[in-house]
């Protein structure tokens, strides 16, 4: 049996065309910075959901690597990136047929419970409009709250040398 790359872990919102364009569509949690094998597996499963993707676009602050272009299900996607004109913690997906879908990257390190706090945010089709960044750092903030509070607010006894 052939080894079979594993898909893309995507939290997407639900879709009604008569709704208006929200900030974000969805999260994904890619499993490495290695942009090029990711942008594929992630447009091969977007695909058949959105139509073919053209089209993508990120910030290059947290990919180390951008490729001008991937190969998906046969087709060229061309990449391009932003520096200030777009939110380094979201990429955007064009394509031809449903237009303009902007997602939530949540970086590979992210430990499970936050990155699933994050998908869920991201994928809601309730609640007030964010930014990836703003979700970023709320989910930043409370995860060194818990950190605090679960440690009664001292300072770990192993960090200061004790």
């Amino acid at each position: 049996m052939p080894f079979r790359v594993p898909t893309a872990r995507l939290a997407l919102k639900s879709v009604n065309p008569s709704q208006r364009h929200d900030e974000l569509d969805g999260a994904w949690w890619p499993r490495s910075r290695d942009l090029t094998h990711e942008l594929s597996a992630l447009a091969e499963v977007l695909d058949p959901l959105w139509g073919r993707i053209t089209r993508i676009a990120v910030n290059p602050r947290h990919w180390p690597i951008i490729p001008r272009r991937i190969s998906v299900n046969g087709n060229v996607v061309k990449v391009g990136w932003f520096t200030t004109e777009q939110d380094p913690h979201k990429i955007l997906l064009l394509s031809y047929t449903t237009g303009r879908w902007d997602l939530l990257v949540i970086p590979p390190e992210t430990s499970a419970p936050s990155a699933a706090r994050l998908m869920a945010a991201a994928s809601a089709s309730t609640g007030p409009t964010t930014t990836a960044t703003a979700l970023m750092t709320a989910e930043q903030a409370d995860a060194t709250s818990s950190s605090y509070e679960a440690g009664a607010g001292r300072p770990d006894r192993l960090a200061m040398g004790a």
